[in-house]
C-alpha cells in the first residue's frame, strides 16, 4: 500500500512535474505551475486524466472550452481532447493527476517545464511497458 497526504506532498514540491506512483493502469503525478506559467497545450490518445487543484488559480482549457480553476477544483480530461492549464495567479498553481494509464516515466522528476519538454523530446519520458 502506498499512502500520502496528497495536498501535503504537492504543497512541498516546487518540481514542475514529479511522479509520486505508477500502477499497471494508473499513475499519480504532483505538478507546480509557476506565476504566468502553463503546463502547455497537448493531446494524450488512449489516456485520461483527472486534475485536483490544490492551491493557486488558473484556467482549465480543454476542448475549446475554458473554466477558472483554484483549490478544490477537479478536471477530467477524456482521451484525445486538446487541453492546457495556465497559471492566473500571483502564486503557484500546485495539483496532483492521475493519468489512466501512466504517461511519464517512473519516479521521473522534472524541475521545471523546459526540462519536462525536453525530456519528452529526448524519449527519456516514456511510460514503463508492460
Amino acid at each position: 500500500m502506498e499512502h500520502f497526504t496528497i495536498a501535503t506532498v504537492a504543497e512541498q514540491s516546487a518540481d514542475f512535474r514529479r511522479v509520486l506512483w505508477t500502477g499497471e493502469h494508473t499513475q499519480l503525478v504532483i505538478m507546480t505551475i509557476p506565476p504566468g506559467g502553463e503546463i502547455g497545450e497537448e493531446v494524450h490518445e488512449g489516456i485520461d486524466q483527472i486534475l485536483t487543484f490544490v492551491s493557486g488559480m488558473g484556467e482549465a482549457r480543454v476542448s475549446g472550452r475554458t473554466k477558472a480553476v483554484a483549490a478544490g477544483d477537479l478536471v477530467v480530461v477524456p482521451s484525445g481532447k486538446k487541453h492546457n492549464f495556465v497559471n492566473t495567479g500571483p502564486n503557484p498553481l500546485v495539483l496532483y493527476t492521475v493519468y489512466g494509464p501512466p504517461e511519464h516515466a517512473d519516479g521521473v522528476v522534472h524541475r521545471t517545464k523546459e526540462e519536462a519538454d525536453e525530456a519528452e523530446e529526448a524519449g527519456k519520458d516514456e511510460p514503463p511497458t508492460k
